[in-house]
């Protein structure tokens, strides 16, 4: 069955009461399936109302679940999510950018994601809608392990919250692959760090993708920023034993020494970076 419901109600209902393969831009969904049966069962979420776009809300900035890449790079935002936007920029190609959405990414979670660390590092929010009610979580307890979330089957993944940053908060995003475009990420990190009056680092989030099941803060590492002066300096910080909550692996992309090694570089090339803004 072929399901395009018209409204979010209708959706919620359809959800509860059957199996269904959720689709929204597809740029995940159908090459994954090449040569393959469709699902017998699928949901078309492209024509509900009001899961588009990016807009700011009290609370900080609501990303809807049908909101694309290419409208996350158009849309003006604080310098806080030019990490995201860099993001955005290495999702594939302008076509992808232009049909894939930000939420999808997130369902999909690959542990090479690119908008997974982007949006850890902002410390965003998940809003899941069920036909009886909605919850919040943190994006760092919605990934379950490689191509697993905890979304209920009878959920859907409606916004993305990013909560608000101060001023002087800044980002950035660094991807290592094997070539510039159009490549899954071999290391991949995100950071944000936010400077008080004193310019000191008054608030940090360092992410991880593609060194672990599922992407990673550096907890340790960003405790051990705070209260230092935001200058590139910070990079020096950053020893070995900062990743140790980071368990890569081997494949044809790379080694996990390789892995590890380039994420510890990363990670100081990230700082540096932000500390010279």
């Amino acid at each position: 069955m072929y399901l395009r419901p018209t409204d979010l109600a209708a959706a919620l209902s359809a959800l509860k009461g059957r199996s269904w393969a959720v689709l929204a831009g597809g740029t995940d969904f159908y090459p994954a399936r090449v040569g393959a049966p469709l699902p017998a069962d699928i949901l078309d979420i492209t024509a509900l109302p009001g899961l588009g776009g990016v807009r700011e809300e009290a609370a900080g900035y609501r990303i809807g679940a049908l909101a694309t890449w290419s409208e996350v790079l158009a849309t003006p935002l604080p310098k806080v999510f030019d990490g995201l936007k860099l993001a955005a920029r290495e999702i594939g190609g302008r076509q992808v950018q232009n049909a894939g959405t930000l939420a999808g990414n997130l369902c999909n979670a690959s542990p090479a994601a690119d908008g997974i660390p982007a949006l850890l590092a902002l410390d965003a929010e998940v809003e899941l809608s069920a036909h009886d009610g909605l919850r919040r979580l943190p994006l760092r307890a919605f990934a379950a392990g490689g191509r697993r979330t905890v979304l209920r089957p009878e959920e859907l993944l409606t916004a993305i919250l990013v909560p608000h940053w101060g001023a002087q908060a800044r980002s950035t995003f660094c991807k290592l692959g094997a070539r510039r475009y159009l490549v899954i990420s071999i290391v991949m990190v995100a950071a944000t760090l936010e400077a008080g009056a004193d310019g000191t680092v008054a608030r940090a989030a360092v992410a991880v993708g593609a060194c672990s099941e599922v992407a990673k803060r550096l907890a340790t590492l960003e405790a051990k920023l705070l209260g230092k002066l935001l200058a590139p300096a910070l990079a020096d910080l950053v020893q070995p034993d900062d990743l140790t909550s980071l368990t890569p692996i081997s494949d044809i992309r790379g080694s996990a020494e390789y892995r590890r090694d380039a994420a510890l570089t990363l990670v100081r090339r990230a700082l540096v970076e932000l500390g010279r803004e």
